[in-house]
């Protein structure tokens, strides 16, 4: 059989195990600390230090420019956007779901890309503007997850002023008629 210490002997000898390792810091050591706690001024004494400091007069004082003043140019203002064209009026609208104004030409825009849907559209509105058609169809289609390029476009590209002049409003079709991805164009009479 073995011999146990008593619970004390062990705790004790634990103690100074514990204490012989620890050593206390040298008191220059403790000052220096300190001082790097007060570095860092407060909001009172920023604000205080703000008011004394004298803003530049001008930029030079601040940044020297590196091109000649002479170089820079005007920024050119971008023309404001085009408006969407407006809707289709209530009852017009109406009598072009239900059949009562014929639909005269439709426009399938899948499978064109921008430049191709574009000039196909302009062509297409003046063909049935010059044919008469107070009604037609552009299907542009819902595009991948409901933002398709060419939906979002034709809008734009219905303001462009080379065919508003034709355009009397253009409104979401019907869902018989292909819904969010097709749009109603109503146009002006001719003369």
């Amino acid at each position: 059989m073995s011999k146990r210490r008593p619970p004390d002997d062990d705790g004790q000898r634990l103690w100074r195990l514990v204490a012989s390792t620890v050593t206390g810091r040298a008191p220059e050591k403790a000052l220096k600390m300190r001082d790097k706690a007060r570095i860092r001024p407060g909001k009172a004494e920023l604000l205080a230090h703000a008011a004394d400091v004298e803003p530049p007069t001008h930029l030079a004082s601040v940044a020297p420019l590196r091109i000649d003043p002479s170089e820079i140019k005007a920024l050119k203002a971008k023309p404001a956007p085009k408006p969407p064209p407006e809707g289709i009026e209530p009852n017009r609208r109406r009598r072009i779901v239900k059949a009562h104004d014929p639909i005269g030409a439709r426009l399938d825009m899948h499978g064109l890309d921008q430049d191709q849907a574009r000039a196909t559209l302009e062509r297409f509105i003046r063909r049935a503007w010059d044919e008469g058609h107070r009604a037609v169809l552009v299907i542009t289609g819902k595009g991948k997850v409901g933002h398709g390029v060419l939906r979002q476009r034709t809008p734009e590209w219905l303001a462009d002023p080379t065919l508003r002049e034709m355009i009397a409003g253009v409104s979401q079709a019907d869902q018989r008629h292909g819904g969010e991805g097709a749009l109603y164009v109503a146009l002006k009479r001719k003369g």
